[in-house]
């Protein structure tokens, strides 16, 4: 199983971000991307902005993950943030989304990037979990409940 800590860094979480439209919001996801992973930001920025293109990845209860597959890594890459205020994301419930966790991964990841995904969403479906992320008030506590998420698993 992939682990979160895997895929994502200390700086790679951000709360309180604020964006008003998904092109706002994959740009700002892109400069995070840049700065916690030496990501192009334009590259992640459009490749975000391109998948949305092929449906919404608001998969429901506020939550979202938009993910691309972009040249210049060599491993999957985690981003996670808590909007400021929630953002319409055309998702399948039409509730607005406030969390966000953002995957980039290398074009011939494959598999690896359909696990990740797979990880991410069931650990996001997760009500309780979920509305702990909602209540941390830091990005420290965002960061620690992501990652310490998988002690419980593994318990």
């Amino acid at each position: 199983m992939i682990d979160l800590s895997d895929l994502v860094r200390p700086e790679a979480v951000a709360e309180g971000l604020a964006a008003a439209s998904k092109k706002m919001l994959f740009q700002q996801l892109g400069a995070l991307a840049a700065t916690a992973y030496g990501i192009d930001a334009k590259a992640a920025a459009e490749g975000l902005a391109q998948r949305e293109k092929l449906g919404s990845t608001g998969f429901g209860g506020g939550i979202a993950i938009p993910h691309a597959r972009i040249e210049g890594i060599d491993a999957i890459r985690g981003l996670f943030v808590e909007l400021a205020r929630p953002l319409d994301f055309a998702a399948v419930d039409d509730l607005p989304v406030d969390l966000v966790f953002a995957l980039f991964s290398p074009p011939d990841a494959g598999a690896a990037h359909l696990k990740a995904l797979a990880r991410v969403s069931r650990l996001l479906r997760d009500a309780a979990f979920v509305a702990k992320l909602r209540g941390a008030g830091s990005k420290d506590a965002l960061y620690f409940l992501l990652t310490q998420d998988e002690a419980r698993d593994a318990a």
